[in-house]
């Protein structure tokens, strides 16, 4: 009879134990978006959870994801290097080099289409790319997949993260993505700037922050925003200081080996076009441009100024193209690097949240 009633008891314990696991539900996540920034769109399919950004974000330190364990997200997105590459290009497991520069992960919770081609149409399927990449980390989704799954830890957060058993490349990428949309840059010098020039209220902390902007920096930012100075705005504006468009910016044609947006669409039209990137934390993302052909700013800042080339999709917003570029003088240039300064966020940069958990 004891045996009995022992047996009894484990089975109602295993009865109850798959019902509680059954309706799991997890814990939805709030965006901590800043009061200047637009709402942020998130896809039906893959809503915001506590458990899926903290899954994500083990994800995007998860060196089992290559082939060879020795490389994660985090390899070509280094935090202290505005979670881009201090490289030119990044390097494989196989030693194989790529052929752009990394971009910088930073707000893309608000962006239509990814790389610098904009060959990917959601932050999904751009993280889909890398894992099976040859140049890159090299493994296919199906060993991926069965390297987590040895994993009882991983088993049970991505468990807690969806609902239900099993683990493979659509579930990693939603959690990647998840964790990569709270990447939010929004606590910089420049926010200051942005919300005083856009009449928006300031906090305390704000406050603090205005009393330390020089009258350099303003400056700069109005040169930045001059049609007669820098003309930067027409490219690089608001609170998110891009705008989405894919744009030939005036690079030597016959120096690159990369046709951009052409490479998708086929189309002409779109030679030499990329995409425009943010600015924000271009202090730390060195080197620039999709090739990272400029080692830093002031290289950057004299392209604009005096070397640009004409092409026949070069951007018509690039007004000053004729002549070379908008012909800032020595102290216009040092004006304008003091503005661009500004985008540093370091509170992102060093935030914990983003850090490896591990």
């Amino acid at each position: 009879m004891k045996l009995y009633i022992f047996l009894f008891i484990i089975v109602i314990g295993l009865v109850s134990c798959k019902k509680d696991k059954n309706n799991f539900q997890a814990t939805p996540y709030l965006l901590e978006i800043p009061s200047h920034f637009p709402e942020m769109l998130i896809p039906q399919d893959n809503p915001m959870t506590a458990e899926g950004v903290e899954l994500g974000r083990f994800l995007f330190y998860e060196k089992r994801l290559s082939g060879d364990n020795t490389m994660n997200c985090a390899t070509c997105h280094v935090p202290n290097g505005a979670f881009s590459d201090p490289n030119v290009y990044s390097t494989g497991i196989d030693g194989i080099e790529g052929t752009r520069h990394s971009m910088a992960l930073v707000n893309l919770g608000w962006e239509d289409f990814f790389f610098w081609d904009g060959r990917a149409s959601s932050l999904e399927k751009q993280i889909l790319e890398p894992v099976p990449n040859p140049i890159e980390m090299h493994q296919s989704w199906k060993a991926t997949a069965a390297k987590l799954n040895l994993d009882i830890t991983y088993r049970n957060r991505f468990f807690r993260a969806f609902g239900e058993e099993g683990i493979d490349s659509i579930k990693v990428a939603k959690a990647i993505a998840q964790f990569v949309r709270t990447m939010i840059s929004g606590e910089s010098k420049f926010d200051v700037m942005y919300k005083y020039a856009s009449g928006l209220q300031l906090s305390s902390n704000d406050q603090l922050i205005f009393q330390t902007i020089s009258n350099e920096e303003w400056a700069g930012y109005d040169l930045f925003k001059s049609l007669n100075g820098a003309d930067c705005f027409h490219c690089h504006n608001g609170p998110l200081m891009r705008v989405k468009k894919f744009s030939n910016n005036g690079l030597l044609a016959s120096a690159i080996n990369d046709l951009g947006r052409a490479s998708v669409t086929n189309n002409a039209n779109d030679n030499y076009k990329f995409k425009v990137p943010t600015l924000r934390n271009i202090e730390l993302s060195a080197p620039y441009m999709h090739d990272g052909r400029f080692a830093n700013l002031d290289e950057v800042i004299e392209f604009y100024s005096s070397g640009i080339h004409m092409s026949p999709t070069i951007d018509p917003l690039i007004e000053f193209g004729s002549q070379g570029g908008v012909q800032l003088d020595a102290s216009e240039k040092l004006l304008l690097k003091k503005f661009l300064l500004t985008l540093t966020d370091y509170n992102f940069i060093n935030n914990p949240k983003f850090s490896d958990p591990n």
